[in-house]
């Protein structure tokens, strides 16, 4: 009688592959298969985390690149982490210099490299690129600063015009680089962004008009010189300083377009996800297959929103690349059955931009959930083609209320916004070195 009232478990238990571990040392990557016919042919790969710093996320994302790498001509890793940020990252893993400590700290932003699966992640392919194989590269896709500023956009496009424009260099650094001394000193806490955030949103609005002008000035005369400063730097570094402030301008309008959200009487407009689907289109002109890794609520297709926080359905970068790219995108969500989460929340004594973890088991999952319908049928951690489920698993599935972020649950049509869902039946937290004040012990100075 199971058998006939559960057709997405009968389904799943007979067709849906098992990940048999997400450890990506693992040398037996026979159950990644199935991953083949799911990617096809298409140019850009996006896994999304139901959950930020959840280890078995992590594992699994470097895994799966892993295996696209070796067998599919994947050749580069690009995260939801700060554009101009990456640029130390990917110098790191092509040459070796700046070291993996700086890589790691300064490198990836929302401090999203503060962990042993990063690290391992970076030394496989800093270790592939050393050893003469087909390199492989990483970029960050997203607005600077883990969204509270444009200063390192401004930064990383200084350091080309020393080298190509010295003489508005120093005007830069004379005119421009003072305008963010609002930023707050202390930048090293897990809520640092709040502060830089708050800190902007006081600023007089004739200075963050000044900040947008002067960043529009930087964009427009490094894209006007684009052919003068190939002339005395490389190409790739003359393009990517230009995208670096690129970045800046994207990031003041993703802060300006704050100012008005309490008077404002038009829907919103999503800048970030905006922002991070060009990047991605802007990185195939040069690579032929890759790998996005970010929020399941940003590789969705379809729109965004998580009520009452986020009400009005937003546009996301999935739903950009959808539209530009076509079958030249698959999209994969991740789905989980329990387990614990690594959150952080502020302490009275801690100064402002500080706050503390701690590890806390999750609710229960919503019977009406995605997570609870896979949970539901026994299966395991599995990898399902949501595209080859048969009429009557997939109107299971449709009844679906939408998918798990902890424990929010965030309403969506699942086989709209994705192709296909890797459920892990219990997740931990990633194995972090933020101590239990919130410091990164091992940051780079």
């Amino acid at each position: 009688m199971e058998e006939q009232t559960d057709p997405l478990g009968r389904w799943l238990r007979a067709e849906a592959p098992r990940l048999r571990t997400v450890d990506p040392d693992d040398p037996d990557d026979s159950d990644l298969e199935p991953m083949l016919d799911i990617v096809g042919d298409a140019r850009v790969v996006a896994v999304g985390e139901s959950m930020h710093r959840v280890h078995e996320f992590l594992a699994l994302r470097h895994r799966i690149f892993r295996f696209l790498v070796r067998r599919a001509g994947f050749t580069t890793l690009v995260m939801e982490s700060g554009l101009p940020e990456g640029l130390r990252v990917d110098d790191w893993l092509r040459e070796g210099t700046g070291g993996l400590r700086a890589a790691l700290s300064a490198g990836i932003t929302y401090r999203f490299g503060a962990c042993e699966e990063m690290l391992d992640q970076l030394t496989w392919m800093r270790q592939r690129n050393a050893g003469g194989e087909h390199p492989v590269r990483f970029a960050g896709m997203d607005v600077p600063d883990s969204s509270a500023s444009a200063f390192p956009g401004v930064v990383a496009a200084l350091e080309l015009l020393d080298r190509a424009d010295p003489a508005y260099a120093a005007h830069v650094r004379q005119e421009v680089l003072p305008l963010f001394d609002y930023l707050p000193e202390d930048r090293t806490g897990l809520a640092q962004s709040a502060t830089a955030i708050q800190a902007y949103l006081a600023l007089d609005a004739d200075l963050q008009r000044r900040l947008s002008s002067a960043i529009g000035d930087l964009v427009a005369r490094m894209r006007a010189r684009r052919t003068d400063m190939r002339l005395l730097a490389p190409a790739a570094r003359v393009d990517e300083a230009i995208r670096a402030a690129e970045s800046a301008r994207a990031a003041d309008d993703f802060l300006h377009a704050m100012t008005s959200g309490p008077t404002r009487t038009w829907p919103a407009a999503n800048i970030r996800d905006a922002w991070m689907a060009e990047s991605v289109e802007r990185l195939l002109d040069r690579e032929p297959r890759i790998l996005v890794a970010a929020a399941n609520g940003h590789v969705q297709r379809t729109p965004f929103s998580a009520p009452p926080f986020v009400p009005e359905p937003m546009a996301t970068m999935g739903g950009h690349l959808s539209a530009a790219l076509g079958d030249d995108l698959v999209v994969i969500g991740t789905a989980f059955g329990g387990g614990e989460a690594w959150l952080h929340r502020p302490d009275p004594e801690d100064p402002p931009g500080h706050s503390r973890p701690f590890v806390q088991p999750l609710a229960p999952l919503r019977e009406d959930s995605v997570d609870a319908a896979i949970a539901r049928t026994g299966t395991g951690d599995v990898l399902i083609d949501l595209r080859r489920l048969p009429p009557e698993a997939a109107t299971a599935l449709d009844r679906s209320a939408g998918l798990h972020n902890g424990d929010v649950l965030q309403p969506l049509a699942v086989r709209e916004a994705f192709d296909a869902i890797a459920f892990v039946r219990t997740i931990t937290p990633w194995h972090t070195w933020i101590d239990d004040r919130g410091v990164d012990e091992r940051a780079a100075p």
